[in-house]
């Protein structure tokens, strides 16, 4: 938490420079540019067979925040390509459910724990390094702020970290064991690199995005073929 923590301050530090250094050139670089963007999104495992999709619950969510240099064409201002570095979490929510990160067996298990002492609240939550681009249409890029704009872009990351919490653990019968957090990382089953499609299209400051990853969430042949759909808001600035 604390490297990632790092880098997001680094990112947002970077941004402002970026920045305060376009303002100085004038002309259409004197303007927000979307340096800095927040995305907050819901989280989906495309693909999830019943018998892992049946064990999710409540609210899977995201949190990406970007930094990016943007170039216009001088010859179509309406137009630009984007580019930088950011990084993206996803957690997802799970019901009565362990997955053994760390265990030996040659497939991912997510262990049905109904029937005895499980944790209330339960997640596997993973963070990537990623490198953004973008191709971007701004309708009136003189008054970017007050104005529609869309986007269509590719990512590509790779894998910072990946961990499941367990909160609050309990009975077979839902009474409370031990109030206590439990947290186990592993990356064997993961997969390192992964490839997404990006849109965005907004007004303003705030805008609608949504990402497909075309490369599997974990490794081939130790869990089912699962891929990470996200779709929430985005907010720009700087």
């Amino acid at each position: 938490m604390k490297k990632l923590l790092f880098i997001v301050l680094a990112l947002v530090t970077v941004s402002a420079a970026s920045a305060q250094d376009k303002k100085k050139n004038g002309g259409f670089m004197n303007r927000t540019g979307d340096h800095l963007m927040l995305q907050i999104t819901n989280d989906h495992w495309m693909g999830a067979p019943d018998s892992i999709k049946n064990r999710m619950t409540g609210i899977s969510r995201g949190l990406n925040v970007q930094v990016l240099l943007d170039q216009r064409f001088k010859s179509a201002p309406q137009w630009s390509v984007a580019f930088g570095l950011g990084v993206s979490t996803s957690g997802m929510y799970f019901k009565n459910t362990v997955i053994d990160l760390k265990s030996k067996t040659a497939t991912l298990p997510f262990r049905n724990v109904d029937s005895v002492d499980h944790f209330k609240k339960y997640k596997l939550a993973t963070a990537y390094l990623e490198i953004p681009l973008e191709l971007r249409f701004t309708f009136k890029p003189e008054t970017e702020n007050r104005s529609i704009k869309a986007a269509l872009g590719v990512k590509v990351g790779t894998l910072l970290n990946v961990h499941t919490k367990g909160k609050l653990l309990l009975d077979k019968n839902g009474a409370t064991v031990n109030n206590y957090i439990a947290k186990e990382t592993g990356k064997g089953f993961m997969n390192s690199t992964r490839l997404a499609a990006t849109a965005r299209v907004g007004y303003g400051n705030f805008s609608v995005v949504g990402a497909y990853h075309f490369t599997n969430i974990f490794k081939d042949g130790v869990a089912p073929d699962m891929k990470l759909f996200q779709i929430g808001l985005n907010f720009s600035g700087l």
